[in-house]
């Protein structure tokens, strides 16, 4: 029983640590710099209220955001026609890009 946990652990830890991987840092901020830096800002904190900061966001929900824009399982004009010309690679490249940057988001008490 013992190997068996073993084995599901290191498998699980595998298969994540693949993920990571899989995701290109640079080529993340390069297609951040072409396609979202003019309204989330370089560092993905934007300092216009109306544009979102994205910037040291949870990277699995800056995927998911992304992968719904673009199916149009959440709507927005503008977000829905730049994400649809998005990869799945792009998307996995900018969210794990942005998730990587410090956010100016703060929690009120």
């Amino acid at each position: 029983m013992k190997n068996y946990v073993i084995a599901a652990l290191s498998g699980a830890a595998l298969m994540l640590s693949s993920h990571v991987i899989a995701a290109d840092l640079e080529a993340g901020k390069s297609k951040a710099a072409e396609a979202c830096a003019s309204c989330h800002g370089a560092d993905g904190n934007s300092p216009a209220p109306n544009f979102p900061k994205i910037g040291g966001q949870y990277r699995r929900y800056l995927e998911q955001a992304l992968k719904d824009y673009k199916s149009g399982a959440r709507k927005d004009p503008i977000m829905g026609g730049m994400a649809a010309n998005l990869s799945n690679a792009d998307i996995e490249n900018l969210a794990f890009y942005y998730s990587s940057l410090p956010g100016s988001l703060t929690m009120k008490r």
